[in-house]
């Protein structure tokens, strides 16, 4: 009994010591100093030795102008902790006070004792950063370093260059420090990456090309080519990353991953001639049957793509041809996948598709291969309008694969399926739990399903046009694009100025960009521009309008404002960043 008072009495103890903490926290959030002040003595004296307390109580202090009162307490508790730190917290305490050569001689007093104790480097100079004064942070880096040469403190001394505006310095010493310890590469590149998307005049990534440059010529280490690879490929200058690869290649060829990894990236990007030529190489240069498939899939897939129906007869012949080259085995699931899936969608033969699907299921498939095949099983099935089939294959990936990206996947497309049959509550149902997912891919398209539902359901409790919209979304699944036009029109006919007319302006924008009809397009974009352009639709209007004419139709003076009004009318748009590169591009900073 006694011990159950002890826990319960300690239980309490707790969660009234929390509550001080959080009324504590909140008075100084608030900006009243002198409640928080209070609050925080009264912490400090439960927990003396409190460091965090501690210095809040001393910012309470400084806040309210204590400065007599919190020199004597960190004075008291210099004395009794001899901790290196507080001699950085006098001296800010001066400098508060204007009081610059006193404050410098404490900050002086910290160094010597960096000198004197390398270790107390990591206290000090954490005080230093956080009263944001660099410079003696940096300098205690380099007097521990000098004093103790185990000590490495580059890739601080790399954030403090960047922080002090000496790019030049910061690049440096970053660079130097990935070369010497490779392990700490990626989040350097990580830094690297950060100031480069935010060089608005492109200095710094020049500055940073220029010392990869200079350290692939000085040195034969290959370590420096891959770094120069990777510059290129954050700077979607895919072909200069592909002659670094082939140089890696030709001196170290081991392994054809990265160019393929690169070739990836490329068909990503839509760079689709720089995509070819580094897959043409693979194949020309591996005998690696995995590899070889790999590079063939990325081909076929890219063909397929773009291709008119004049164009179906010779790539199934293709098709059929690389299988039998390759054969029929767990090896070639992928290029079994795209024929099942051209002959449905593209020849409008789901049966047959159906029937080379089911072939693969009768191979020694791993769990995840046979949950890819029942993916493309499923969507055949749905392409037949075979709902509850669809559903159920979706559903069986979803259970076999709990938590993987293919069973997210498969949850997306069962959301998608109870959409096309107009059961909107449970598809929003799913769209809402998708919305978090970890694949921004998949969350992106959750939430944008579940914003159309949302929307169109609250301004017209019927649904009427989200029903003939559904119905259009399904032609489009269906590869049937003129329907879907005709559909799509036929709605903006019958819901003129209601809240469907800007996302089925859009949706009619992306069927004409999908079948080459790109100032039908522009035409679209231009009535949500002009028309809706208070809407979620504005900054995708502006986007793609202006990739269509950067990238499609050659004539990018006309992107280049409409970049700029992505830039500066949209910062939360998903698309600024690529706006801001592109136009940055366009406005002649050829060193991004």
């Amino acid at each position: 009994m006694k011990k159950l008072l002890l826990h319960i009495t300690l239980f309490f103890s707790l969660v009234c010591f929390s509550q001080n903490e959080q009324l504590a926290q909140y008075y100084y959030d608030k900006g009243d100093f002198e409640k928080a002040k209070i609050s925080y003595e009264e912490l400090l004296k439960a927990l003396p030795y409190n460091t965090a307390y501690f210095l809040r109580t001393i910012d309470c202090y400084q806040q309210l102008q204590q400065f007599s009162i919190a020199e004597k307490a960190i004075k008291d508790r210099l004395e009794k902790s001899k901790q290196g730190n507080l001699l950085v917290e006098i001296g800010y305490n001066y400098q508060l006070q204007k009081q610059d050569v006193k404050a410098k001689e404490y900050y002086n007093q910290a160094l010597d004792r960096v000198k004197k104790n390398p270790n107390e480097v990591f206290g000090i100079s954490s005080s230093f950063e956080k009263k944001v004064l660099l410079e003696y942070a940096l300098k205690a880096y380099q007097i521990a370093a000098e004093v103790e040469p185990k000590y490495n403190f580059n890739y601080q001394n790399g954030l403090l260059y960047g922080q002090l505006g000496n790019t030049e310095m910061m690049i440096s010493t970053f660079l130097d420090e990935s070369y010497a310890n490779p392990q700490n590469s990626i989040i350097i590149q990580n830094q690297l990456s950060r100031f480069m998307s935010d060089d608005s005049d492109g200095n710094f990534s020049e500055m940073l090309r220029k010392g990869l440059i200079v350290r692939v010529q000085k040195s034969q280490d290959l370590f420096w080519n891959r770094f120069l690879s990777w510059f290129y490929v954050q700077q979607k200058e895919f072909s200069k990353a592909f002659i670094q690869e082939k140089a890696i290649y030709k001196r170290n060829p081991e392994s054809l991953a990265n160019i393929v990894n690169l070739a990836h990236l490329s068909i990503e990007e839509e760079d689709q001639e720089m995509a070819v030529e580094i897959l043409d190489f693979v194949i020309t240069n591996t005998k690696d049957l995995e590899m070889l498939i790999q590079a063939q899939t990325y081909l076929i897939k890219m063909k397929i793509a773009k291709a008119q129906d004049k164009d179906f007869a010779a790539i199934n012949k293709e098709l059929s041809a690389l299988l039998a080259e390759y054969e029929i085995s767990p090896f070639t699931l992928s290029l079994q996948l795209i024929q099942a899936h051209f002959v449905a969608f593209n020849l409008k033969d789901p049966e047959q598709g159906r029937a080379i699907i089911k072939k693969t299921l009768e191979l020694q498939l791993n769990d995840f291969q046979v949950a890819q095949a029942k993916m493309e099983l499923a969507d055949i099935l749905l392409f037949e309008e075979k709902f509850n089939q669809a559903l159920l294959y979706y559903s069986q990936i979803e259970m076999n694969l709990k938590n993987d990206v293919l069973a997210h996947e498969a949850t997306l497309k069962a959301a998608k399926t109870s959409y096309f049959k107009t059961d909107f509550v449970w598809a929003l149902k799913q769209f809402k739990e998708l919305k978090s997912a970890s694949t921004q891919l998949i969350a992106n398209d959750a939430l944008e399903y579940f914003l159309l539902i949302n929307d169109n359901t609250v301004a017209d409790s019927t649904q009427a046009a989200l029903k003939e919209f559904a119905k259009g979304d399904y032609l489009l699944y269906q590869n049937r694009n003129k329907e879907a036009i005709a559909q799509f029109q036929s709605i903006l006919q019958k819901f003129k100025g209601q809240e469907i007319e800007a996302v089925t302006l859009l949706r009619l924008a992306k069927v004409y960009e999908k079948t080459g009809d790109f100032n039908l397009a522009l035409s679209q974009y231009q009535e949500i521009i002009e028309h809706h352009n208070d809407g979620i639709y504005i900054d995708e209007a502006l986007f793609f309008s202006a990739e269509i004419f950067n990238k499609k139709l050659a004539t990018p003076e006309k992107a280049k404002p409409l970049y700029e009004k992505i830039i500066f009318n949209h910062q939360d748009s998903i698309y600024f960043v690529e706006a801001r590169k592109s136009f940055r591009k366009l406005r002649g900073d050829t060193n991004l």
